[in-house]
């Protein structure tokens, strides 16, 4: 072979090495940018992932905030039922008194009827038997008339005589016209106590209606109560499910939550850990709006400082009890006995009832709130502790809680201090 042809081939063949050289290195870098792209990926969409999650945590806890707020509103229906029940047999318990008095009168009437039945059996007897002595001395009077005068005149030895015998003829006719007298008087009194008796035998018998139409009208009362006692179980049934439902819902949102954020972590580098952290916070964020400090709330919203102060000291009773009528911010209070206990420590006297606390104070509006005002509802009061939101005692079932001021309309807004 000369060694131009050697020289030919041999630079043929590095051509070649030159190629499968490139190609080699093309199909390594590939392999390698293919490597990338993969990791690339799957942390880009775990994060895309933890934002499209993140987005429904926050839809699920705009939801179960919603459904809060019903379940409280739900709850004072309630306790409203509760009380229009109370009084409904409060009603019913005056009703039956007024009907054991009716009957009780009915009784003594009957007993006083009685009597008199009696005493018109005995007037009857004095009637028939002053009527037979009348009758008596009307006869012998009438039939010895003619002959009473001349008898008297003849009779008599002198004229003294006359008139003393005239004079005891004059009493025995006044003698008969007493017992006249002593009859009609009989008969008016024997007829006023049978007009008597019939009167009380008609009212006896008005009352006895009257009675009939109580108890009638007692028994639609307890049908009524009755409906309403199972009405009253039905929304209970319905607030139970709805307990359930937004304990469900809590529980599946908390958990997405923590397993988006595991996965999170654990497929973050330490390059992008930092971004990471900053981008969960935000994400946090926007999930936890409704446990942010209850000091920042306050502090923040424009107002007096005493306002702040009647504010804060309220919110450390978050928790405990609400019980109906009650006045104790930790054994147990009602809502107005709550914002009278807060304002009674600072010096303040309120009045008892949610109804009676709208004329306290003077009036503002939404805008002009602040921190220590006081929200009235229908039947329901709280305190205003800003930025939109209230500390008062819920209901049985939540307490004394933090709450949206807008949760329901308001009446009116009070100012105190």
């Amino acid at each position: 072979m000369c060694y131009a042809g050697f020289m030919g081939k041999k630079k043929e063949n590095m051509k070649k090495f030159i190629v499968l050289f490139g190609l080699a290195i093309a199909v390594m870098f590939s392999s390698f940018s293919n490597v990338l792209t993969v990791s690339a990926s799957t942390i880009k969409g775990v994060q895309d992932k933890i934002k499209a999650d993140q987005k429904n945590v926050d839809k699920i806890s705009d939801t179960i905030s919603g459904l809060s707020d019903e379940q409280d509103l739900l709850e004072e229906e309630i306790a409203d039922l509760n009380s229009e029940i109370f009084n409904m047999m409060t009603e019913i318990s005056l009703k039956e008194d007024e009907i054991t008095e009716k009957e009780n009168e009915i009784a003594r009437k009957q007993v006083e009827i009685g009597q008199a039945q009696i005493a018109y059996e005995a007037a009857k007897v004095k009637e028939e038997e002053q009527y037979e002595a009348v009758k008596e001395q009307i006869r012998f009077m009438y039939e010895n008339s003619d002959a009473s005068v001349l008898a008297i005149l003849f009779d008599s030895r002198d004229f003294s005589d006359f008139l003393n015998k005239a004079d005891y003829t004059e009493k025995v006719y006044q003698y008969g016209q007493d017992l006249l007298d002593q009859y009609e008087a009989a008969k008016e009194e024997v007829q006023a106590l049978w007009n008597r008796l019939e009167a009380d035998k008609d009212e006896l018998e008005v009352d006895r209606v009257q009675l009939e139409a109580d108890r009638e009208e007692l028994a639609q009362m307890k049908a009524e109560l009755d409906k309403q006692l199972e009405k009253k179980k039905a929304q209970s049934a319905d607030y139970e499910a709805e307990i359930a439902a937004f304990k469900k819902q809590l529980s599946a949102a908390k958990k997405k939550l923590q397993q988006d954020q595991k996965e999170l972590k654990k497929l973050q580098d330490d390059e992008r850990r930092r971004k990471e952290e900053e981008a969960r916070k935000a994400a946090g964020a926007s999930g936890n709006q409704g446990s942010s400090s209850v000091s920042g709330t306050i502090s923040s919203a424009s107002g007096s400082e005493l306002g702040k102060q009647i504010a804060e000291y309220a919110c450390q009773f978050v928790g405990n009890p609400y019980v109906m009528g009650g006045t104790s911010l930790t054994n147990g209070t009602d809502c107005s006995g709550f914002t009278q206990s807060v304002y009674k420590h600072f010096g303040y006297s309120l009045p008892r009832t949610s109804t009676a606390q709208r004329s306290a104070g003077r009036s503002v509006s939404y805008a002009e709130a602040q921190p220590g005002d006081i929200f009235c509802y229908s039947g329901h009061v709280a305190l205003y502790i800003g930025n939109g939101k209230i500390v008062h005692a819920s209901n049985p079932s939540s307490g004394i809680k933090i709450s949206n001021a807008n949760y329901k309309p308001y009446i009116t807004i009070r100012r105190i201090i």
